[in-house]
């Protein structure tokens, strides 16, 4: 590994000195890939144009996500900004100088790439969603154009990962072989959940039941480990001893804030998709209205936007933790059922409300 981490370093160097012009196309490429952008920016829009791929990119994020944290665990991957520091392999007074950026001081473990994977397997739905709504709208005779679209969105997917990839890499927060892990994996439960039918479908007991499973697994592969004399959360530590400023360090960075968030996201569907505000707007008469889903789009889109001022407090670790399953929870709540449960009302005739 020391060989692979070596190399890596050298392409990291490569990119700060060479393509330093370029930080910010590649800061906010990094910001792209970033999982939370999933449920402010990708979900809200795709939920109200097509509920079915709106919730598969749910459930295609929190379990790849999941996996990424699984697998961070078991890897214990080193980060370019504090292996360096860590490592025995330079000789005296010859470390690599790596400059770190604000983004930099994630304190997970890092491998796989949690930007790349969330990036990857949440592009992978949208195109191929997007191949099988134009396809199925394509004459027989239109295999040139579909070829043409088909090389397009592919071509449009792979930029995005390779520069997402890059970007993460060039703030050394990833080796290169860990967001081509990321990458990989992601694509594959992507594709896992092409060949799962019927999620959209899921009652609430089936969410519960995955909440449950997702947060007992992750906790007793955990206190399991740390029985073992293994702690799981090594990294916190190193990361805050080499970040190059404290205040880059953010809690939410840790691992169990990662999978905290995503079960608040999960149950928080599970309610909402379940409810009877959903079932009225989304799915009564007015769902099928263009008009209806974009209006619902564009206020859900605003109304993420919004919640980005919503600053959770980070004294306490504990409280952080409620708090953000409690904002994630509201998340879907507020694009799935309330929001268009709003708007519904609004568009609905009020002699139909009387009666």
């Amino acid at each position: 590994m020391d060989v692979l981490h070596r190399s890596g370093v050298l392409m990291i160097q490569h990119l700060q000195k060479d393509y330093r012009a370029y930080y910010d196309f590649l800061n906010f490429m990094s910001n792209v890939g970033d999982p939370r952008n999933i449920f402010s920016i990708y979900f809200p829009l795709w939920f109200q144009l097509d509920q079915t791929v709106g919730t598969k990119m749910i459930w295609v994020a929190v379990i790849g996500d999941w996996f990424n944290l699984i697998f961070k665990w078991i890897l214990f991957g080193h980060r370019p900004y504090w292996w360096i520091q860590e490592t025995h392999i330079y000789p005296n007074h010859s470390i690599p100088c790596l400059e770190q950026f604000p983004t930099t001081c994630e304190t997970g473990p890092g491998s796989p790439s949690g930007h790349a994977m969330g990036s990857s397997c949440v592009w992978y739905v949208m195109v191929t969603a997007a191949l099988s709504c134009t396809v199925g709208r394509m004459d027989k005779s239109s295999i040139a154009l579909h070829r043409l679209t088909w090389s397009f969105l592919w071509s449009v997917f792979w930029l995005i990962q390779i520069s997402v990839c890059i970007s993460r890499v060039f703030i050394a927060t990833h080796f290169p072989h860990q967001v081509i892990l990321g990458v990989i994996g992601g694509m594959l439960v992507a594709e896992a959940f092409e060949h799962t039918p019927g999620i959209h479908m899921a009652s609430l007991t089936v969410y519960l039941k995955i909440n449950v499973f997702l947060f007992l697994f992750a906790l007793g592969f955990y206190l399991l480990l740390r029985l073992l004399g293994i702690d799981l959360l090594w990294s916190v530590p190193i990361a805050k001893k080499w970040c190059a400023n404290p205040d880059w360090i953010h809690i939410d960075s840790t691992p169990f804030a990662g999978l905290v968030r995503n079960l608040g996201v999960l149950f928080g569907l599970g309610f909402a998709i379940n409810s009877e505000m959903f079932l009225l707007s989304c799915r009564g008469e007015n769902g099928c209205k263009l008009s209806f889903r974009l209006l619902c789009a564009l206020t859900s889109l605003t109304t993420m936007q919004l919640y980005h001022f919503i600053k959770i407090p980070t004294q306490g670790e504990h409280l952080f933790y409620l708090l953000s399953f409690c904002k994630s929870t509201s998340i879907p709540l507020t694009v799935v059922a309330l929001i268009p449960y709003g708007i519904h009302m609004l568009m609905t005739p009020r002699e139909k409300k009387t009666k």
